[in-house]
């Protein structure tokens, strides 16, 4: 198989191309434990961020999570379900193929949320003799997540997630003249605290012809949230499990004959080329500096729990569920 997993974090290890092993990861579990910036893990209770570490209206109350990139509360806190151990895999047939399935218990007020849910993570890969664009390596993710716990705990909980595998096509020190390519040009404009301001606007530059990605200031850098879903009706109609929506791509990228495209059944996406990246040797695995992966991150509106036209799409009742789909295609010319 051309794809490594680990249950720590139900993270992705490895996925090579042509020989190439093209995503960030560590050999050793303590490399994924506080030392890098998620490198290929689950992303939970909630990717991204929430405003000043605040919910500010659950189940009739508020409730203050863990201010772990102050002033607000980042991917779940400093131990959410990227440094968590998941139980699996189990291998099960789904939907007629090899399926790899990790799971992990929440409790109750971990990292400061409310409610015991349970995070399912389902992995199917197709790998063809020799990987093609017309015949591409696929990874497929299956997010689903339920509120288990009993009723006295609370009526509902807050729940975003994704994958955070950093990319590098090239296998040079950083991802200089990576060309990318992404699928919209509306974003969420951002406050210095990476928080959107409310509303969706035009990016400033063009990103939806092929451009050159890399350490700046030669390159644009990017730490942005675009939209696919943007207008008040589209948004309106973004449901809490989107798996029964179409795939669609989000954004691709080339380099040294590698490609990779992204796609999800998600309304957003953060678009990351890693200019906090640094973290030192693990093991055999060598140092990673600035940009030296680029992620893309699909998910639900920053901060949308707190904003009364988008929390939707993030509360989670009991009875309900939690679903996406994310899936990456890579191949190679060569």
């Amino acid at each position: 198989m051309p794809v490594k997993f680990t249950s720590r974090g139900a993270i992705i290890q490895e996925l090579t191309v042509a020989g190439h092993n093209i995503v960030l990861g560590f050999d050793r579990k303590e490399g994924y434990d506080t030392l890098n910036p998620w490198f290929g893990a689950t992303i939970g209770r909630v990717a991204n961020r929430i405003r000043d570490g605040i919910i500010q209206s659950l189940n009739g109350q508020s409730y203050e999570l863990e201010k772990n990139n102050a002033p607000n509360a980042l991917h779940g806190g400093s131990r959410g379900w990227g440094r968590r151990d998941f139980e699996g895999p189990t291998l099960l047939q789904r939907n007629g193929r090899d399926t790899l399935l990790y799971t992990y218990t929440s409790p109750h007020r971990d990292g400061g949320y409310p409610g015991t849910v349970e995070v399912r993570v389902f992995y199917a890969v197709d790998e063809p003799a020799q990987s093609t664009a017309d015949a591409p390596t696929v990874v497929d993710i299956e997010f689903e997540v339920e509120l288990v716990g009993p009723e006295a705990e609370c009526d509902e909980t807050v729940v975003n997630v994704t994958n955070h595998t950093y990319f590098n096509l090239s296998g040079a020190p950083t991802i200089a003249d990576t060309q990318a390519q992404l699928f919209t040009q509306h974003y969420l404009p951002l406050d210095h605290t990476g928080i959107p301001h409310g509303h969706i606007a035009p990016y400033p530059q063009p990103v939806t012809d092929p451009f050159a990605i890399g350490p700046g200031p030669d390159y644009p850098v990017f730490d942005d949230v675009f939209v696919m879903d943007h207008t008040p009706d589209d948004i309106q109609a973004i449901p809490l499990d989107t798996r029964a929506r179409p795939l669609r791509p989000l954004a691709q990228f080339r380099h040294s004959g590698r490609h990779l495209q992204v796609l999800s059944t998600e309304p957003a996406f953060q678009f990351y080329t890693g200019g906090g990246t640094n973290v030192p040797a693990v093991g055999n695995t060598p140092a990673r500096g600035p940009f030296s992966g680029f992620c893309i991150e699909p998910s639900r509106f920053v901060n949308a729990v707190n904003e009364p036209e988008w929390r939707h799409m993030v509360v989670l009742k009991r009875g309900g569920v939690y679903g996406s789909r994310v899936q990456y295609r890579v191949w190679s010319e060569q």
